[in-house]
Order: C-alpha cells, then structure tokens, then sequence
C-alpha cells in the first residue's frame, strides 16, 4: 500500500478509535488490534502528528498512583473522519474500474 495513503487510513482508525470516549495509548491499541497490529511507537508518531494538526487534544490524570495521558477526538478530527468516508468513496469507484477493466 503507497505509504501516502496507509498513514492517512492509520490517522483515521486512530480517530475512530476515540470518536466516542477519551481513551490512552494502551487501550487504543487494544481497541484496534482486531482489525489491525499498531506498535506502541507508531501509535505515538500518529497521536502526535493528530495533536499537532488540531485533530485532537489531551489531558493528563493519575491513575492507579500513575500520570496517564487521555486523548480527546476534536471537531477537526471528526471532520477528518467524515471526508475520509468521502475520499474513500471515490477510492472505491476507482477500485471497480480497475477490478472491471473498462471504462466507466
């Protein structure tokens, strides 16, 4: 897959993931581990480059006597989810072209 487009279907799992409850780094791997294998290192380059681009935001609290950080899906990130289903759309009609072999 060209890397372009992996990162952005990472970069929307990863809202997906949190669209409806903050959650944390461990749980949001566990949340997609049935659909994909994410490390802990590229979770945190993608929730960086989130947080970075106002997709989302965080907080920390103290859990279990430990400082956890919480991510929060922002407005800008919901609207990422929403064009993506767009943009996937179209990936899709281009895909069945290719699959068919003919003109549309």
């Amino acid at each position: 897959m060209d890397a372009q487009l992996k990162r952005g279907v990472l970069d929307v799992c990863v809202l997906a993931a949190i669209k409806n409850e903050d959650s944390y780094g461990y749980k949001i791997i566990k949340d997609l581990k049935p659909i994909l294998e994410l490390s802990e290192s590229t979770l945190y380059t993608i929730l960086k480059r989130l947080e970075d681009s106002h997709m989302l935001i965080t907080r920390t609290a103290e859990y279990e006597g430990r400082l956890r950080k919480y991510y929060r899906i922002t407005s800008t990130g919901r609207q990422r989810i929403e064009d993506f289903k767009n943009e996937w759309k179209e990936i899709m009609e281009i895909y069945s072209f290719i699959e068919r072999g003919e003109q549309v």
